[in-house]
Parts: C-alpha cells; sequence; structure tokens
C-alpha cells in the first residue's frame, strides 16, 4: 500500500516511508492511495477479536511493508498490560439497551491520543530502520494540552 500526499505535491511513498516523514513535504497529510474495502463477512469477524487482534488484522492491510510478526510485536508492545488498565484496551460498556460506550482513555495518560501515540514510537523505529536511515530520532514537543504528555509517555522506553 502507498501513501499520497493531501496536497498532491509528492509521489507515492510506503507506510515506512510516511510514517519516518511524519508530514509531507508539501505540508499535506498522508493519505492511503485507496481505501481497503472489508466485506461485511470480514467486519462481523472483528466483533469476535480482541483489541490487539483486531489491531493486527486492520493494520496488515494497511502497512504492507510491514511483515505480520513486526506488526504484531508493534501492537503487543504498544498496547501491553503495563500501559493500558484494562485488558480490553479499549472496552464496550453497555450503559442501557440502547447506548454503548467506547472507553478510550484507559492507557497511561487517560487522553484518547494514547490509542495512536502509544503505537507510534514501535513503527517509527521499525520505518527508521526499513529506509537505512541511520539519524536520530528526535520528538519535539510542545504544547498546553494532553497531546504533548501523550506522545512523550508514547516514546518513554522505546
Amino acid at each position: 500500500m502507498y501513501y499520497k500526499s493531501t496536497r498532491g505535491g509528492l509521489n507515492s511513498v510506503s507506510s515506512a516511508q510516511a510514517i519516518k516523514m511524519g508530514i509531507a513535504p508539501d505540508g499535506g497529510l498522508f493519505v492511503p492511495e485507496k481505501l481497503v474495502k472489508f466485506s461485511l463477512d470480514q467486519i462481523n469477524s472483528l466483533v469476535e477479536l480482541d483489541y490487539k487482534k483486531r489491531a493486527v488484522y486492520i493494520l496488515k492491510e494497511y502497512l504492507t511493508d510491514y511483515s505480520y510478526d513486526e506488526i504484531v510485536e508493534c501492537v503487543n508492545n504498544a498496547y501491553s498490560s503495563d500501559k493500558f488498565e484494562d485488558p480490553e484496551i479499549a472496552p464496550v460498556v453497555k450503559l442501557n439497551e440502547n447506548v454503548s460506550i467506547l472507553e478510550l482513555w484507559h492507557g497511561p495518560t487517560c487522553a484518547f491520543k494514547d490509542m495512536a501515540l502509544q503505537i507510534l514510537p514501535w513503527f517509527l523505529t521499525k520505518a527508521v530502520k526499513k529506509t537505512e536511515d541511520d539519524s536520530e530520532i528526535v520528538i519535539l514537543v510542545a504544547t498546553s494540552g494532553d497531546t504533548g504528555k501523550a506522545a512523550l509517555e508514547g516514546f518513554k522506553d522505546v
């Protein structure tokens, strides 16, 4: 799977290249060239999987230059029990017969951003190796909100 800039000023790049670059050189965001289409049977099969298995199933469709084992390793490292207090990672809690909610606050900073920022460092580390880049990774965070804390927590001990 290849990724293009939302501004159109860049040739397509692999997922590892997009992850390593973060933002396209033209200032655009990276988006897949095409969306993966899941059949109704595939979607229904995801319901029975735990969060980690569901994540691997979906991520392997979008990160085709990562091996299955690499994706499993990244998912397991990102969503480990020492980082997420609930073993379900993002449990769906039924409030009543008609209302259920998805809880996205069980990560290390109690922010929904932990869902993405816990796995990004693991994929970034592999992306640097895949692209044979020996540059040092520097994460600069300046924020007044929870994004910076979630980003720093994600890169801790990686």
